[in-house]
């Protein structure tokens, strides 16, 4: 290569041609191992150091601070800058609209986050889940953006030396201390709400709930009414025919999540679960009353709602049963109090009880006058 090339046309050489690896390669081994130990330490230096070599070698001036080259790293190193606030923006819209997109009762189709519910058990553990979540939004923001600050400011291509250092007793008593810290603060509340939500006391009735292959039995304890809730037959119709049509589906609105008999509910009244199974293990779950409780044959487990919003609420079996496992749906219809309490009577009697008969209406006093028969007195003797 011909001394006095311009710097410009060096840059565009590949880089097993560029003058600074041919002035690396005639030096001596060891001078070679410090040219290159010097060029990460020192960018500048380098850059100051690398003048001489060149012109000793006759290559030529070699692009010093203020050529192209170093205008096109301090370029790519406001792109990354650049690319990391929008990986951060990112991140925090993701944040807000997890929060933001919560539903109040049955999950939604691409909803972000869970639901808040419709009973203080369902919206206890939404409160819980969204303090916990920020407060690892918070650790992760920290500790991700620590991490992605020390990458980029103490990056190799300039020239950062790591420190080296066995240990620190300080820095270990901290991020010990710290996270024991967040974790009492994060399981006091979490543990009073946990046991909230085993209270069953007070409860104004109860409801059995026996899991069956492949359907639901429930009973009013103390109501004599009871019942079997399967998937509904249109449903079951529409998934054994293998001629069915998405517009079928579409048609039927509920498909797999209807049923024949609803569990009807009163609102704004403290309900009590036994829960238990016949067969194998059940699991009774219903998102937007805030528990799933297992159904376990020869067992019995306890749960309780209140529901605060009239309504049709959907659930599933959450435990694997056997074939027909995700053809158990639940639908609890809630209803007002006094509307509850007329559905009770008619369940009771298998129909609506008749109305009451008014009371024959008295006839005139007049009438009843001259309805009289005088009756002779018995004569003596």
């Amino acid at each position: 290569m011909r001394s006095g090339v311009d710097g410009d046309v060096l840059l565009g050489l590949p880089a097993h041609r560029r003058p600074e690896r041919i002035v690396a390669l005639r030096l001596p081994v060891h001078d070679r191992r410090r040219y290159h130990r010097d060029a990460l330490r020192s960018p500048s230096a380098y850059a100051d150091a690398r003048r001489p070599l060149a012109t000793g070698a006759g290559i030529g001036a070699l692009p010093t601070s203020n050529t192209p080259g170093d205008a096109r790293q301090s370029g790519f190193e406001q792109m990354q800058a650049a690319r990391i606030k929008q990986w951060g923006a990112g991140l925090a819209l993701w944040a807000i609209s997890a929060s933001a997109f919560a539903q109040s009762a049955d999950p939604k189709p691409w909803q972000l986050n869970m639901g808040r519910g419709v009973t203080p058990t369902a919206q206890n553990a939404y409160e819980a889940h969204m303090f916990v979540l920020w407060v690892c939004v918070v650790i992760g923001v920290l500790v991700f953006g620590a991490m992605g600050y020390a990458i980029f400011k103490f990056r190799k291509s300039k020239g950062a030396v790591a420190s080296q250092f066995s240990h620190n007793t300080t820095a270990e008593i901290i991020w010990t201390v710290i996270p024991v810290i967040i974790l009492v603060v994060m399981a006091f509340p979490a543990t009073t709400k946990l046991i909230q939500m085993y209270d069953v006391r007070d409860s104004e009735m109860t409801v059995k709930v026996t899991g069956y292959q492949w359907m639901w039995g429930y009973e009013y304890i103390g109501e004599d009414v009871e019942f079997v809730s399967r998937m509904d037959r249109e449903s079951d119709r529409l998934r054994q025919n293998r001629n069915t049509t998405r517009a079928e589906l579409d048609a039927h609105g509920a498909y797999l999540l209807e049923v024949d008999r609803e569990l009807v509910l009163p609102t704004d009244t403290k309900i009590r679960f036994v829960i238990t199974a016949d067969d194998v293990i059940h699991s009774w779950w219903v998102p937007a009353l805030g528990f799933k409780q297992d159904a376990i044959p020869g067992i019995i487990n306890e749960a309780w709602a209140e529901i605060r919003e009239p309504g049709i609420y959907r659930g599933q079996c959450a435990e694997l049963c056997g074939k027909d496992h995700a053809f158990m749906p639940i639908v609890v219809r809630a209803v007002p109090r006094a509307e509850f309490d007329q559905w009770l009577a008619d369940q009771r009697g298998g129909e609506a009880p008749p109305p009451i008969a008014a009371p024959a209406a008295e006839a005139p006093a007049d009438d009843a006058a001259t309805a009289q028969i005088d009756v002779p007195a018995p004569s003596a003797g």
